[in-house]
């Protein structure tokens, strides 16, 4: 088998390309969850994000043959990725409405808006921005993977480079 036929090289460039595509996804959960966090927790959400990102990538490729086999587990994964966003969208309106409300109170008042916004505004525990963080992982992990082991299919050396790729394109977003 020979490393640079056409056939490995056009497996490359799709799994490239798949990799651009899906790295942004797990970089902006990872920051959506992390936002809500006081500044000192939110390099921890950070780096435990993309370890765990890292960690399933790695497991998922492991048994990736038999994870393709699978009928209906790309379904499952997209409605755990659904429902994320359900919680996020409703935390991220829910946090909009609160800072608008405390922005109206502040305009009756003299305080400070930081402090108004800060006050009414509920604080999200590192715990539940990693649990956001992880479940999320789960989904976006397994669909990369699945993505990039379709692309690759019988080049395995594609598979490891695509894989170490979008590890290293999360990790920079």
């Amino acid at each position: 088998m020979d490393i640079f036929s056409a056939a490995s090289l056009t497996a490359l460039v799709q799994v490239i390309a798949i990799d651009l595509v899906l790295a942004g996804d797990n970089a902006i959960v990872i920051g959506l969850a992390a936002a809500g966090l006081p500044t000192e927790q939110r390099k921890k959400a950070i780096l435990i994000g993309v370890v765990a990102a890292t960690v399933l990538r790695i497991l998922f490729a492991a048994v990736t043959v038999k994870l393709l086999a699978i009928v209906g587990l790309l379904l499952a994964g997209g409605i755990l990725l659904l429902w994320v966003c359900w919680k996020m969208y409703r935390e991220l309106r829910t946090s909009h409405a609160d800072e608008h409300e405390a922005t109206e109170a502040l305009a009756n008042s003299d305080l400070d808006s930081d402090k108004a916004v800060a006050g009414k505004a509920p604080r999200k525990t590192l715990g539940q921005a990693a649990l956001q963080i992880v479940v999320a992982d789960v989904s976006m992990s397994l669909d990369n993977v699945l993505a990039v082991a379709g692309a690759a299919r019988d080049h395995f050396w594609v598979l490891i480079v695509g894989l170490v790729l979008s590890i290293g394109l999360m990790g920079l977003a």
